[in-house]
């Protein structure tokens, strides 16, 4: 099994932002970020149509700072029109991105750009550092990684991992949650987990993330949270996960049929 793979893409198309104001006591101010974990589905919706715009007005309308997003293609095939999608989304969006390539195939001619699907980060602040590591898999299942970037939010450090675990062996993905969790657990920045995990919140494998990391719904989300299937959602399987140095104030499931699941979001404070 390879053991590491990091790719990166910088944008220089970043959004301004405003200084946050300085407490009357002299301290280090609080910082308000919009978070959204999203898995896209290669960009097409429930009716079938392939629409990254779709995404991009939802992403936009939603005022998300950092944006975790699975099942995302760069010049996979036709089925996305051979699109670099965290490419063309950050350039759409003025944000910074970065990509993981948990699957990557030769060119179908030669010359052309590697094949590859995997994750990406979108954030309107600077990436600082970004790597990919690869999970446990199975013979049969598909390879999946532990995406982790360094994003620096208004002058603080922010560790942001973006994960999609696999979806048809149980077995598997609790071996896939405990080496995030082992990987994570090497150092203790504000951190910030987010992704599809593919499972319910009673499971064995999410249990195992959130005895380290808080679930963002039970505390501020209202109503089941369910994000699958988009056309009728019945599952909470996509998550926001975070350590205590991070508030969580509000969050929501967008209702949208810009994919098949639905993206979460919600409002946090770092400290």
């Amino acid at each position: 099994m390879r053991k590491l793979m990091t790719v990166l893409v910088g944008f220089l198309m970043v959004v301004p932002t405003v200084a946050a104001a300085q407490p009357a006591d002299g301290g280090l101010p609080d910082r308000p970020l919009t978070v959204m974990t999203y898995n896209i589905h290669h960009g097409a919706g429930t009716d079938g149509v392939l629409d990254l715009e779709r995404i991009a007005v939802l992403i936009e309308q939603s005022g998300a700072d950092v944006i975790g997003l699975q099942e995302v293609d760069r010049h996979w095939s036709e089925r996305s029109n051979w699109v670099d999608q965290s490419a063309w989304l950050a350039n759409r969006l003025g944000m910074y991105a970065a990509y993981a390539a948990n699957l990557d195939l030769p060119p179908l001619n030669a010359g052309e750009p590697r094949r590859q699907y995997g994750t990406a980060v979108l954030s309107k602040y600077p990436i600082q550092d970004f790597k990919n590591t690869f999970l446990p898999r199975y013979p049969a299942g598909e390879q999946r990684g532990l995406a982790v970037a360094t994003i620096i939010v208004k002058g603080a450090e922010l560790r942001f991992a973006n994960t999609h675990l696999t979806h048809n062996n149980n077995a598997e993905r609790l071996e896939q949650a405990q080496k995030v969790v082992q990987l994570l657990g090497k150092s203790n920045p504000p951190t910030l987990l987010v992704g599809d995990l593919n499972a319910t919140a009673d499971a064995p494998e999410i249990k195992t993330m959130t005895s380290v990391y808080a679930d963002t719904w039970p505390e501020v989300g209202v109503g089941p949270g369910y994000t699958l299937s988009a056309d009728n959602p019945t599952k909470r399987i996509d998550y926001l996960l975070h350590s205590r140095q991070l508030r969580p104030t509000e969050a929501s499931v967008p209702m949208t049929q810009a994919s098949d699941h639905l993206p979460v979001l919600a409002s946090f404070v770092l400290s």
